[in-house]
C-alpha cells in the first residue's frame, strides 16, 4: 500500500465524516444562534436556556436524516471492506 492510497482513504473517511455529522452540526449552529439573538435581544443570560431547543431540533434532525446517515455509513463501509484485497495486493 503506497501513500497514495493512505491519503485517499484518509481523505474520504474525512468526508464522509463531515457528510454523515454535517445535517446535526448545522441545526445546532442555526438553533443556536436563534436563541443567542433571543437572548441578547431580551437581555436574559442563561446558559441553559438554549439547551431544550438545541436537544429537540437535534432530535428532530436525527429522526429525519438518521436512515440517511445509517445507509450512507453502510455504503462507505461496504465499499471500503470490499476493497480490502485490493489494498494489499
Amino acid at each position: 500500500m503506497d501513500a497514495t492510497t493512505v491519503v485517499e482513504l484518509g481523505s474520504q473517511a474525512l468526508w464522509m465524516t463531515l457528510l454523515v455529522s454535517a445535517p446535526l452540526l448545522l441545526v445546532a449552529l442555526g438553533v443556536g444562534l436563534v436563541i443567542g439573538i433571543v437572548q441578547a435581544a431580551t437581555s436574559v443570560n442563561e446558559a441553559t436556556l438554549s439547551f431544550i431547543p438545541k436537544l429537540v431540533a437535534m432530535s428532530v434532525t436525527l429522526a429525519v436524516v438518521g436512515g440517511w446517515q445509517i445507509a450512507t455509513l453502510v455504503d462507505y463501509m461496504r465499499a471500503l471492506f470490499l476493497r480490502i484485497p485490493t489494498l494489499f495486493s
